[in-house]
């Protein structure tokens, strides 16, 4: 996890499409950090990201809390998302869009460029739903290419998005951002939840009431973990030993 802020975050990811670098690049909340717990060899792919922001509130605490951080606020997949598309309209850089439905893309392309005219979208392309065929990395990763795109964001959901992002960065020169619902709130189907309750780390109550049946065992199971696990660590009960990064081939993965 990345001590950052939207400033920074913003220009480290341009900077690297600008040099046409790998770059792989994901915005963690309490699910996402607690899919890296439970999984270790996915806490190692976590790990060999370039670029982790925290995009919880609990998440910045914990940065503040155990490594004295001095975050004064997160950096939302969404918000960050809007803010690199923002810099990449005014540097010419086009953008790629991959995952969700087809639907959600046929309206998330006229809202982006509604907010930022100047924009180059080289390519849409929704998931498939299934896993990687044999192969077909690379196919994506040439159709990516060809397009003339120099960023992907990526919106397959956690922990989908982090295991696409970690198989195509070796196939891609430009950044990946796994940017989970982002394409959902900027299409204009999930409302933002009002700055009181994201002030307050409440967003997930939010979440969970528009979207029970899907979020409840996310929530209800995974929160108390989360913050057992940080007060055990912040008392020096349990010491975190992360996992490193192995160089791990992924195959099958969610396309």
């Amino acid at each position: 996890m990345d001590a950052t802020d939207y400033a920074s975050a913003t220009e480290r990811i341009i900077s690297a499409a600008r040099e046409g670098r790998p770059y792989a690049v994901t915005a963690l909340a309490v699910h996402g950090v607690m899919t890296g717990v439970q999984d270790p060899a996915h806490e190692a792919r976590l790990n060999s990201f370039d670029l982790v922001t925290p995009d919880g509130q609990p998440v910045r605490w914990a940065l503040n809390l155990l490594h004295g951080a001095g975050l004064t606020d997160r950096v939302y997949g969404p918000t960050l998302t809007l803010r690199v598309v923002e810099q990449a309209a005014a540097e010419g850089l086009p953008i790629y869009l991959y995952g969700s439905t087809q639907p959600t893309l046929d309206r998330l392309v006229p809202a982006l460029l509604e907010m930022f005219p100047a924009l180059k979208i080289a390519g849409v392309e929704a998931s498939k739903f299934r896993g990687a065929q044999p192969g077909e990395e690379v196919e994506i990763a040439e159709r990516i290419k060809a397009s003339g795109a120099r960023i992907v964001l990526v919106g397959l959901g956690c922990p989908r998005q982090e295991v696409f992002t970690y198989a195509m960065r070796p196939l891609l020169d430009m950044p990946l951002l796994a940017v989970g619902a982002a394409f959902d709130y900027h299409a204009g189907l999930l409302k933002n939840p009002p700055a009181w309750m994201q002030k307050y780390a409440l967003e997930w109550l939010w979440r969970l009431g528009l979207e029970p049946k899907r979020l409840w065992k996310r929530y209800v199971l995974l929160n108390p973990a989360y913050l057992s696990r940080l007060a055990a660590q912040k008392t020096g009960v349990w010491k975190a030993i992360p996992a490193q990064p192995t160089g791990e081939q992924v195959h099958g993965f969610a396309v």
